[in-house]
């Protein structure tokens, strides 16, 4: 039995936790208003008004009531009688205040306004192609981010200034381990893409690239969302889609919003992106409802989120099953683009495995060495070993040696992602741990689903999306990553079953 006066401090700290919750799901919103509606000259006053709320949230976090609260809870006698989620709440409270505590309001601040300052410009640059106009905004960017992760080494306990910034992205990870793994990947890759390539098989993509109206595709996105049951426009949806730059998902349980690009000549790529960010909605919609507002009501990690985006995307939505499903539908809209084409022919262009130059139209084999570059870049970056003005050659370099492909402009090459303009360093090893994360998923899904791709075929992703929800959704922030991983799977982290299941899928197409 818990005592009362521990249950009263607990239920207090739940409550100075939901308002900090409300006020960031409000702040997400504005965001997604920055990139979705905003007006151009708004940039400015944006950029206060996300730089005051991020301060307002900063100073809720650090209120000494907070760190008094926990304090109380954490020396109480009954303190073992918590349960798990009790207890994951309190550790994951008690991190967030000792880490915020550390931050100076200046810097969270100023963090926050160049955040806003620096996508905006970005963006210009980027249409523009100009790197030297983005150049000292992204260096302004990485000073506030160095200063914060030499900060947060001491009370993370990190051995360097990256691995404080990776642990805000992936709970424990640590560059070093990460190599490890990504090492292992890279040998699996490589081992997949000589198959590949001496199968001699070449997929026809062209068929792909043929003409599809704005409108067209717009049809085709509710046809993606209807079949994962992420709902727009019924009078209880959750959700909503619209247009900008670079897609992205953001929302709190039931307001989960998703954005995707349309291209006239390459149409399946605002269908992929509505898939993975769809993905990534499902999971934000369906933590558990009693986990609301209270730290446990979020995700695992990024990496966790990361995997329902790949595997929605690529798993569900590049799979022979799914393909055979929506050909017939995507036919009768799109029309003459597709007149003619067989079904063979359409799983092996959308499965078509070809070096690139952009990260998130990037086929499933390749799509890790993007990630690689990326992470060695920002690995250096923070340990001194390279400079701002240095990031486009040795971008080129490694797409050149990792990819064989040649970087013609900085808008394809270093300026193609928001995520450092926006000063999300350490976030992108998560993209290629998710796929890791979804291929150990997927081997448990079929043990536990033997009908799993028949009922693809036919159309219903409910008993996928059921698995999902179970395993993994209904966790919320219960475990870190790798106990999630171990409690889903019964197994640690591992490479293998992802490379398993790329030598399988594309071993059919490839013959």
């Amino acid at each position: 039995m818990v005592d009362h006066g521990l249950e009263k401090n607990y239920t207090e700290l739940l409550s100075k936790t939901k308002d900090l919750v409300i006020l960031q799901s409000s702040m997400s919103i504005i965001q997604w208003d920055m990139e979705t509606k905003m007006p151009p000259r708004a940039l400015e006053l944006r950029s206060q008004q996300l730089a005051q709320l991020e301060v307002i949230g900063h100073r809720m976090l650090i209120d000494p009531e907070n760190d008094k609260l926990l304090k109380e809870i954490e020396i109480h006698p009954d303190y073992q009688n918590l349960t798990l989620s009790q207890k994951r709440n309190v550790h994951l409270a008690r991190k967030a205040y000792d880490e915020a505590a550390k931050l100076p309001e200046s810097l969270v601040f100023d963090t926050a306004k160049q955040q806003t300052i620096a996508v905006g410009v970005w963006k210009k640059a980027k249409r523009e192609n100009n790197f030297a106009l983005f150049k000292p905004e992204l260096e302004k960017m990485i000073a506030l981010r160095g200063k914060a992760a030499d900060i947060l080494m001491e009370v993370k306990g990190t051995k360097t200034p990256y691995d404080a910034l990776l642990d805000t992205f992936e709970p424990k990870m640590t560059a070093e381990a990460i190599t490890r793994v990504f090492d292992d990947m890279k040998v699996g890759l490589i081992r997949v893409m000589k198959n590949i390539e001496g199968s001699g098989f070449k997929p026809d993509a062209s068929i792909l690239s043929k003409p599809v109206s704005f409108e067209v595709q717009r049809q085709i996105s509710d046809i993606a969302m209807e079949f994962i049951g992420y709902d727009t426009k019924s009078p209880h949806a959750g959700g909503r889609l619209d247009e900008t730059e670079h897609p992205f998902t953001t929302g709190y349980y039931d307001d989960v919003r998703i954005t995707t690009h349309y291209h006239e000549n390459r149409w399946v790529s605002s269908l992929y992106s509505v898939l993975h960010e769809g993905g990534h909605a499902l999971y934000d919609q369906n933590y558990p409802r009693e986990y609301i507002y209270q730290p446990i009501g979020s995700a695992a990690s990024y990496g966790i989120h990361e995997s329902q985006s790949r595997f929605v995307e690529n798993m569900i939505g590049k799979s022979p099953e799914f393909l055979s499903f929506i050909l017939p539908r995507l036919r009768k809209i799109v029309g003459k683009s597709l007149r003619g084409v067989k079904l063979t022919e359409f799983i092996a262009a959308v499965n078509q495995v070809k070096p690139s130059k952009i990260r998130i139209e990037a086929d499933e084999v390749t799509y890790g060495l993007h990630i690689i570059i990326r992470f060695e870049m920002e690995r250096d970056i923070f340990s001194g070993k390279l400079k701002v003005n240095e990031l486009p050659q040795v971008w080129n370099e490694k797409y050149a040696k990792y990819l064989g492909v040649e970087i013609e402009n900085d808008s394809e090459g270093v300026m193609q992602d928001t995520h450092w303009a926006s000063g999300y360093y350490g976030y992108f090893p998560s993209y290629a741990l998710g796929n890791i994360y979804a291929g150990m998923f997927l081997k448990k899904l079929r043990k536990d689903s033997p009908n799993w791709k028949k009922e693809i075929k036919k159309g219903n992703f409910e008993p996928t999306r059921k698995w999902l929800v179970e395993n993994i959704h209904q966790k919320g922030n219960l475990h870190d990553p790798t106990h999630l991983i171990k409690n889903v799977t019964g197994e640690r982290i591992k490479v293998q079953p992802f490379i398993n299941y790329l030598e399988k899928k594309f071993r059919s197409i490839y013959r």
